[in-house]
């Protein structure tokens, strides 16, 4: 199987009503079965808002026409290797076309952060914003637990473009990247592609962990082995809450405020981090050692940020009055 990575999540305290639009299971044919591929959805939603105000809890959106028609307002998710959309969007579709959009017997399978589902299709010619252009293909259909938004932006046509979120001016732009280094003013932080996800390193505390860059991601989510490290260091109460992915599945975690993430020259104060034995954790078999994805919470507090996928490097210009600090000593 392939995989393929999108992206929601809703993460709510314990004892708060999640409301989430459920769907029916859709009914699969036994030849399609078979020849179901795979698609990962790891964006994490907390109902808060961060400072980027795209849909209304605050990640980066991007206006996309399909087949011509549109704007639809989908979330670029850096975290997504698949383009996806909602029911709404799908019966919107639909309309504009005078025809049923759902292919016929198309399924796929997602994979999110709590568990994996089968779902149906939408067959497209075309999608585009910006310098991004996409071609012939089939889009799975989610319920509706973007926020807001009428769908994913996946990574699939990015991997030679340069992605700029000015947050103070609400701009984004998506052009082809031409090696241009970090203007002045910004901070860079490098990169690695690791199974089509974007990856740094970074210290939570005194704990060095891999950190997956996800725009799409409204909140951070740790692994268990992160967890333990900093509880070895740093005990501390912890509250629980719930996290309900695209799937439906709901698995809790233990949410707590972390210490300083360091990411070289760049210091992150204040920030809380949901850690839980994650469905997506596994999948990706990044169990063994300390893991987290970083959500918007973090990547929403910088004035502008700058994803330059053939540099394989962020760059980034911190707020004035920001929870970072630049320049200082480890």
């Amino acid at each position: 199987m392939s995989g393929i990575l999108l992206g929601a999540a809703l993460l709510v305290p314990l004892g708060v009503a999640a409301l989430v639009p459920t769907a029916p299971t859709p009914a699969i044919d036994p030849a399609v079965q078979e020849e179901l591929t795979e698609i990962i959805v790891q964006t994490t939603e907390p109902k808060y808002a961060a400072p980027t105000r795209r849909d209304r809890i605050g990640r980066i959106w991007a206006p996309v026409l399909i087949d011509g028609k549109g704007p639809y307002r989908m979330v670029l998710d850096t975290g997504a290797n698949h383009s996806a959309i909602t029911e709404r969007t799908a019966q919107l579709m639909a309309m504009a076309s005078s025809a049923n959009a759902v292919v016929e017997k198309s399924s796929t399978r997602v994979t999110g952060f709590t568990g994996s589902m089968v779902v149906p299709t939408v067959h497209v010619n075309h999608m585009e914003v910006g310098e991004l252009y996409l071609g012939e293909t089939n889009l799975p259909v989610l319920a509706d637990v973007f926020g807001g938004a009428q769908g994913v932006l996946g990574i699939e046509g990015l991997f030679d473009k340069r992605i700029v979120a000015d947050f103070g001016a609400d701009r984004l732009t998506i052009t082809r990247s031409h090696g241009e280094p970090a203007p002045r003013g910004f901070e860079t932080v490098g990169l690695r592609m690791l199974n089509g996800l974007l990856v740094a390193d970074v210290y939570v505390g005194r704990v060095k962990a891999k950190a997956i860059i996800d725009t799409g991601a409204q909140g951070t989510v740790g692994n268990l082995k992160l967890r333990d490290a900093l509880n070895r260091q740093h005990p501390r109460n912890v509250q629980q809450q719930e996290i309900m992915g695209v799937t439906l599945d709901v698995q809790s975690g233990d949410w707590l405020q972390a210490p300083d993430v360091d990411f070289g020259k760049l210091l992150l104060r204040g920030i809380h981090i949901t850690f839980g034995d994650m469905y997506l954790f596994q999948h990706w078999n990044m169990t063994d050692e300390p893991a987290l994805t970083i959500g918007m919470d973090m990547l929403g507090s910088f004035d502008v940020l700058i994803i330059d996928y053939t540099r394989h490097e962020m760059q980034i210009r911190p707020r004035p009055f920001s929870p970072f600090d630049r320049d200082r000593d480890r």
